[in-house]
């Protein structure tokens, strides 16, 4: 007979995240492949360090809370198009000038 062990496939972090329990691999990373269409055989190719299970207990976790994580997601979305603007009014000199300097570099004749 099997008995049932209750295993905890993620974790909230204290930043308001979710991890896959005992990795630095983050929730939104295995869901988002999961949107994408890969099958949780896949999804441990792209991240080797997560067991199949892994992945199905995240994938059922995240089904279970959609609601929530998806609000989540759409959260850490604005908030990196927010870092990107801050980051291109901030660095847009610097970016220019480097960007410039790599193309200079790239257009010379190789020896």
């Amino acid at each position: 007979m099997i008995t049932p062990n209750l295993v905890a496939y993620v974790h909230g972090t204290d930043e308001g995240g979710w991890r896959i329990a005992g990795t630095r691999i983050s929730l939104d990373s295995v869901v988002r492949a999961y949107w994408d269409g890969k099958s949780p055989e896949e999804i441990t190719e792209a991240f080797p360090t997560l067991s199949v299970e892994q992945v199905f207990g995240a994938i059922a976790f995240y089904l279970r809370h959609r609601n929530e994580i998806d609000a989540h997601l759409q959260q850490q979305e604005h908030r990196w198009a927010d870092v990107q603007v801050n980051s291109a009014e901030a660095n847009g000199p610097l970016l220019a000038r480097l960007r410039a300097a790599r193309d200079a570099h790239t257009d010379e004749p190789q020896s």
